[in-house]
């Protein structure tokens, strides 16, 4: 499958040979950087499938361009070096990236790396939204309860034709049981005797 990518090392030489390398197998080049903050404002433009960046480079390194990028789910960060070193290792790992590359890179060992991050990228987004959709799930579920309780005990009915009717409400207004049940709850804390039904 071919990629979107950007490019970034402070070397225009590694620079030149990784678009040339990358091209030839398919894949496009939407921007090349020469350090990490110019490479971290490229992706944020350009919305790339895949990053490589240098560890070492001016401005920003790598690593903490690496960090920007995944705090912003932006895209999976492949990091490239002459460093092979714990140390490195180590840091590379704390920043949240997908792969690290010891140069002189091959296609042998980018092309399975550039592969494992797109799917590990992936998998970590969609984990991403399962959580956020739990959790609007859970508001949810607690807004309709409270506004439930208002309407039981304003209306001195039961809990059961509260939400029947927070539903009928919903569905005639176009409007999703959340909002209708956020109004609720707010016109009950204005302490207004009218109501919406």
């Amino acid at each position: 499958m071919a990629y979107r990518m950007v490019i970034a090392d402070d070397e225009a030489i590694i620079r030149m040979d990784l678009r040339e390398m990358l091209e030839e197998y398919g894949h496009e080049v939407v921007g090349m950087a020469d350090n990490g903050e110019t490479a971290w404002q490229l992706v944020r433009q350009e919305k790339p499938d895949v990053v490589l960046l240098d560890i070492k480079m001016p401005t920003l390194d790598g690593i903490q361009a690496a960090r920007r990028i995944g705090h912003e789910h932006l895209a999976p960060v492949l990091l490239l070096t002459a460093y092979s070193q714990q140390e490195m290792v180590a840091k590379a790992k704390s920043s949240g990236v997908f792969g690290y590359v010891v140069k002189p890179v091959s296609p042998q060992r980018l092309f399975p790396a550039i592969e494992i991050a797109v799917a590990q990228f992936s998998r970590q987004e969609e984990s991403y939204r399962q959580m956020a959709a739990m959790r609007e799930r859970i508001e949810t579920r607690k807004q309709v309860e409270r506004a439930k309780a208002v309407m039981a005990a304003q209306f001195h009915l039961p809990e059961a034709e509260a939400y029947r009717r927070l539903q009928q409400y919903s569905m005639k207004h176009g409007r999703s049981l959340r909002e209708v049940a956020a109004a609720v709850i707010k016109q009950a804390g204005e302490k207004k005797n009218n109501s919406i039904f």
